[in-house]
């Protein structure tokens, strides 16, 4: 297990995952085990966890468990994939003025800390049609000029409309993240997966002072196979979900306290033996976007602002 000594944010989890309720694929293979997972996330030296919110439904899950812990905030916005719950709605206007309200609650609750995750994805294009996520993608510009907050972004194979629409609305937000990207290393407007040689290299090119990190779990574990397992040395027992232990990770399911491992990747494949110092860097970084009122203001002097991920992305 990590030290404590790091001080980390995963800017990325799906806490409403039924996974994380012990249910896999439709089955329930053990009981809920949040506590347990935020019991090893905060031995690990994670400070903040941001929930994500892919619909208006896991939005209002997302800031329900947000608000059960000091340390955990959310984001609230409708995923590409899922678009298509506006019109399904019957009322896609009363849908947005749903979502609005859902914002508005959570910032007064110092909750909600951007809109997303919304975007564009156009490699699963049988869940949602791009016209309707461009449609609505625009729409969640709006939300974000409305409340005036930062946003949560998600691109895969839609590089041209994504950059083309970002552009058009860059005016209407104070700052963002794409978390989750796909494209060439000229595209780079956010980290990328860890999986191969050439997702290293493209890590080893982003400076650290642009770099924010996430597990976006309980996806995208870092495997055995996996280029980027060469640096990991943060190792934590686990046991299969049909074999599930309180106390023991469940193996194949990625989860906070994890993103330790993702430190120590972006470290190693960059040459940083000052681990500490990196994650104090990657933790500024992501204070300016979502918590700009706890920046130390010294430290922020010294850091030019940044809006990219590493995350070990499937």
């Amino acid at each position: 297990m990590a030290s404590n000594t790091v001080k980390l944010i995963d800017i990325a989890v799906n806490f409403t995952d039924g996974m994380f309720k012990g249910i896999y694929h439709g089955k329930q293979c053990h009981s809920a085990d949040l506590p347990g997972v935020l019991a090893r996330a905060w031995a690990a030296g994670v400070h903040r966890i941001i929930v994500t919110g892919g619909s208006l439904k896991e939005s209002r899950e997302a800031l329900e468990i947000a608000e059960t812990d000091g340390r955990l905030f959310c984001t609230v916005g409708v995923h590409p994939t899922r678009c298509g719950e506006f019109e399904e709605s019957g009322d896609p206007e009363g849908h947005f003025q749903a979502l609005l309200a859902l914002a508005k609650e959570g910032i007064e609750k110092g909750k909600v800390v951007a809109v997303g995750e919304c975007g564009l994805d156009y490699d699963r294009l049988q869940f949602c049609p791009s016209d309707i996520q461009k449609k609505y993608f625009e729409k969640q510009f709006e939300l974000a000029e409305a409340v005036k907050l930062p946003m949560f972004l998600h691109m895969r194979a839609a590089g041209e409309d994504f950059s083309e629409m970002l552009s058009q609305n860059l005016y209407r937000f104070p700052g963002g993240v794409t978390h989750s990207f796909t494209g060439t290393a000229e595209e780079r407007i956010n980290g990328c997966s860890l999986k191969t040689i050439e997702n290293l290299e493209i890590v080893r090119g982003i400076p650290a002072e642009r770099m924010m990190i996430e597990t976006d779990s309980p996806y995208c574990d870092i495997k055995n196979t996996h280029a980027g397992i060469q640096f990991v040395k943060s190792i934590w027992p686990s046991k299969k979900k049909e074999k599930y232990e309180p106390g023991i990770t469940v193996k194949g399911r990625n989860e906070p306290c994890l993103v330790r491992q993702v430190l120590e990747v972006v470290a190693g494949c960059k040459g940083i033996a000052d681990i500490e110092g990196l994650s104090k860097t990657l933790y500024h970084n992501t204070c300016r976007l979502f918590f700009p009122h706890d920046i130390d203001v010294s430290a922020d002097a010294q850091l030019e602002s940044g809006g990219v991920t590493a995350e070990q992305n499937s």
